[in-house]
Order: C-alpha cells, then structure tokens, then sequence
C-alpha cells in the first residue's frame, strides 16, 4: 500500500518507516508541511499518515488544503495533542481517524488497515455512469433511476453498460453484438432489438423523459 508519511520528528518518521516497509507498505517520507502537500496532490498514495504540528504548514492546514483539491486520500491523523478539541478539528478540517502519540505500532497497522478497506468500499466517480437520473453503479452493479432501483439480467446490464460507456454514439447492431455478446450473429438476427426493447421498459415506461432513442437505418444511442 502507498503510504504517504508527514512527519517532521526524524525519531519517529523512521520508526513509522521501518515498521510499515516491513509489513509491506511502500513508505514516502515528507518532513514538513510544503513537502507533504507538494507530493500529496502530485503523487497517488493509497493512505496518508499526517501529524499536525510540522513546520511550514500545519496538518490541520494540509489537510484542509488536500481536501480543497479534491484528494480523497484516506488521512490519518498522528499527533501528541490528545484533546478533544483537537480530535474535533482534526476530523472537521477532512482527517478520517486520529491518533495520540506515544501510540502501539500494532494499533496503527490496524487503523490503516481499517482505513484501506473503508476507502476500498467507497463509490469511486469512475465506478458511475449516468445519463440523466439514470444512474449506474459499475462497482456494485447496480442501476437506479430517479432514485429507484431497477432489476436487470446479466445480459440487460451489459448492453445498458456498453451503451452509457458510448453515450451521444449511434450504436449499431453489429457494434453492440459483438461487444455485448461477444459472437459473430447471424445478421438478420433481432437480439439486439429484443434487448433493447426490454430495456426501454425497464427504464424508459415510467419516465417522460426517454433516454434510449432509435436511429432509423442506423441503430441505437443513449442521450441525456
């Protein structure tokens, strides 16, 4: 896992290092704030362990400013200042979870831990596809329109996937046989309009605003 440590305390930046490069981790050191933020927004790393008392800019600071640019990087924060108030504005200011030092190295494993699978299970703007309301989740295979989930087999998802992967393209028959179906039909097949049909009453019936639109003579495309 790419770990981005800020850590201006030489001591415990190499404890920190050497126990997490030992458990696997590929560890990046930065020893003050502008280093840290620097390669925080040029650099992905899977979690990021900042402290807050660093020089040049503090960790609440950083870590305000990380979130200001959209990187939703897990962060941990570690630091000596164990008063609720700083837990508090830690957390308010974008931290995901907090430790005091001195601290158990294998309580810090297990946060990381925590936080991985956390970040894991979150939905991605990549893993969405939408068109209108019309909203797929790639990741949990999961469709919904105007907030209500619609059921579709393995076979109507894909063609529904294909096509908002191409939305605003003419789709045409052979296109969408060979992509979804993945064989070489007989031309004069009508699968492709079979499956399309069944998708428009799964997903347009309900609607006045139709998403799934026929191209005379060319085939099919989604827009909205």
């Amino acid at each position: 896992m790419r770990t981005l440590l800020i850590e201006d305390e030489a001591a415990v930046a190499v404890m920190i290092n050497k126990g997490l490069s030992e458990s696997g981790y590929s560890v990046t050191v930065a020893p003050d704030g502008h280093i840290g933020l620097d390669m925080a927004l040029n650099n992905n790393f899977d979690i990021i362990i900042l402290d807050i008392m660093l020089p040049g800019i503090n960790g609440l600071e950083l870590c305000k400013k990380l979130r200001r640019n959209d990187i939703s990087t897990p962060i941990l924060m570690l630091t000596a200042l164990d008063s609720t108030e700083n837990i508090v504005s830690g957390l308010d200011n974008g931290a995901d979870d907090y430790m005091t030092k001195p601290f158990k190295f294998p309580e810090l494993e297990a946060r990381l831990r925590n936080l991985a699978r956390r970040n894991s299970n979150a939905v991605k703007p990549s893993d969405l596809l939408q068109a209108g309301d019309l909203v797929v989740n790639t990741a949990a295979k999961s469709v919904h329109r105007n907030g209500q989930e619609i059921t579709l087999t393995a076979t109507e998802y894909r063609l529904l996937e294909f096509m908002l992967r191409n939305k605003g393209k003419v789709l045409s028959r052979i296109e969408l046989l060979e992509n979804v179906w993945s064989i070489n039909f007989n031309m004069g097949t009508n699968v492709v309009d079979v499956y399309v049909n069944y998708l428009r009453k799964k997903i347009d019936k309900n609607s006045s605003v139709k998403l799934i639109h026929t191209v005379t003579g060319m085939g099919y495309i989604i827009k909205g």
